[in-house]
């Protein structure tokens, strides 16, 4: 699945041209609060040649997100996670500042539930939230993950939330 849409949002494969829009996200530093910190240009970089690849990998992966104007919204996606040693599959959500605070976050959080676990028939899915991340938290809530338990992630306190198909 290329691209998709939901109500407010149009979403499609991460690709090189949007090398620009994430590097302008990852050095904000609110936004970066609970994704290890601002990333630089080459870091972004970087993360970006990952994430293209896990789709060629594995069918899925990260999409950059659009308003219905075409403006950069974020990045949301489905992608697998090694934590705690065990290979997990997780969403991802991460949107601009200034459209924090709309329900962007429950919109797309709700859409890649129903992609991993209805299209992808994953078994299950996971969020992975800093502890101190009450707004994460509660979308996550909100769609239906449950808590399971606590651990370090990369030197981080996290949460683990978990939805079952």
């Amino acid at each position: 699945m290329r691209s998709f849409t939901t109500e407010r949002l149009t979403a499609e494969r991460l690709h090189e041209g949007h090398l620009t829009d994430l590097v302008a996200l990852h050095l904000d530093p609110e936004v970066s609060r609970y994704l290890g910190g601002v990333r630089s240009p080459e870091a972004t970089k970087a993360y970006l040649a990952v994430n293209m690849a896990h789709w060629d990998r594995h069918g899925f992966g990260l999409w950059a997100l659009r308003t219905p104007t075409g403006e950069f919204a974020g990045r949301a996606g489905i992608r697998h996670i090694l934590l705690d040693d065990v290979d997990e599959i997780e969403i991802a959500y991460t949107f601009k500042r200034s459209l924090w605070g709309q329900g962007l976050a429950s919109e797309i959080s709700s859409a890649l539930t129903n992609i991993g676990l209805a299209q992808l028939e994953l078994p299950s899915l996971i969020g992975v939230v800093s502890a101190k991340n009450g707004a994460s938290r509660r979308v996550l809530e909100k769609s239906n993950f449950s808590l399971e338990r606590s651990t370090i992630h990369r030197g981080e306190d996290v949460v683990i939330y978990r939805t079952r198909r």
